[in-house]
């Protein structure tokens, strides 16, 4: 069969490739055609256009690209339309997905398939509208999503399993890639986009630098984030980076200072304490808007999978230097919040259960399409 998948983003790629690693051994005939990246190209395939022509973020950021973005999205619709395909496969990046999803809907009878289901939950909750109009069959990687979707909104979806438990368990089976260090680590994910980065990495690196004595500093680069730009923070300080060997660093680490989203989990599964940073512009704003208007109480996946505050977010009003200081100390060796923060390590493991989400996925999928 022929499978068409969108992912905009490094982290969709990531799972992506995985989705389309399971799929060939469901479906030996299984040809492919994507937007993505380089994970999903050595998997086979056709791209068609790589994520980093895809992926902006904010007001401003997406105004600029519009032209772009609008040209990207109409050159994808035709050439799915031209293709052909059995089924188009969106994964995650919601904006530009399910604008996709309504063009099948109206314009072709291909059906699509959600990986990785929109974070509604969250914000924009509207658009479970056009999830039940547009989305033949969803697919959910947190297990809180199966009440939200079928509970509160009476859509039945399938909950898979969480690929990154998957990534991160087969990573710790794996031959040890080791990076060569003198002291024990922190690490620092600060986010795959510019505007994170520059939100949050300077006060990650302020924080570090008295502890640079006794660990070595590392920063995870983005695969999507030129070498260059990390020099203008980076460049005279106490910090390394390193890229295409985040697994590696958290293998390593024995803290970390995390920006919001996939890295959160992904640390909490290496079992490597955190601190949640997440500046914002307008923080005290943001702020009110977190406890009034957002739908969630946490940010973070691992807060967010175990119902209660397992790490420590510093977000918007609540971040600063002094903060960040703070929790950092209390989750290095010692320290009064790093014991109960693996405890509740444990908890999220359990809830996640022990599926392996791209296999469970694929075998949903083919049997969907060949019945």
């Amino acid at each position: 069969m022929k499978y068409y998948i969108i992912a905009g983003e490094a982290s969709g790629d990531l799972h992506a490739s995985r989705l389309m690693r399971s799929l060939k051994k469901e479906d030996p005939d299984a040809q492919f055609r994507f937007f993505g990246g380089d994970m999903m190209a050595a998997e086979g395939g056709t791209m068609v256009r790589h994520y980093r022509e895809l992926a902006y973020m904010g007001f401003i950021p997406v105004l600029l690209h519009l032209p772009t973005i609008l040209g990207n999205m109409k050159m994808c619709k035709r050439d799915i339309t031209e293709w052909q395909p059995d089924v188009v496969i969106l994964v995650d990046y919601p904006g530009f997905n399910l604008s996709i999803a309504k063009y099948l809907k109206e314009k072709t009878n291909i059906p699509a398939y959600y990986y990785i289901a929109p974070k509604i939950w969250a914000w924009k909750e509207y658009r479970i509208k056009s999830i039940k109009r547009d989305i033949d069959q969803l697919f959910s990687i947190l297990p809180f999503e199966k009440e939200f979707f079928e509970g509160k909104h009476h859509y039945p979806i399938h909950y898979v399993g969480n690929p990154t438990q998957d990534e991160v368990e087969e990573f710790m089976t794996s031959e040890p890639q080791n990076l060569k260090t003198s002291k024990p680590i922190i690490a620092l994910l600060a986010g795959s986009r510019r505007q994170e980065i520059k939100d949050n990495l300077p006060a990650m690196i302020e924080v570090t630098k008295e502890h640079a004595d006794r660990y070595d500093i590392i920063l995870a680069g983005a695969p999507s984030i030129e070498k260059e730009y990390y020099e203008q923070f980076v460049n005279g300080t106490h910090v390394n980076v390193v890229y295409n060997q985040t697994y590696p660093l958290l293998r390593q680490a024995t803290a970390a200072l995390v920006t919001s989203g996939t890295a959160t989990l992904e640390t909490a599964l290496f079992n490597v304490p955190q601190v949640v940073c997440y500046e914002t512009p307008i923080a005290k704003v943001f702020g009110f808007l977190r406890r009034h208007v957002l739908k969630v109480k946490y940010i973070s996946l691992v807060n967010l999978i175990a119902n209660k505050e397992v790490v420590t977010e510093l977000v918007a009003d609540t971040f600063s230097v002094e903060n960040i200081r703070k929790e950092l100390a209390a989750i290095l060796p010692g320290g009064s919040g790093r014991d109960a923060m693996l405890e509740g390590y444990a908890e999220v493991r359990q809830r996640l259960g022990n599926n392996k989400a791209p296999d469970n996925a694929a075998r949903i999928i083919v049997r969907l399409l060949k019945s």
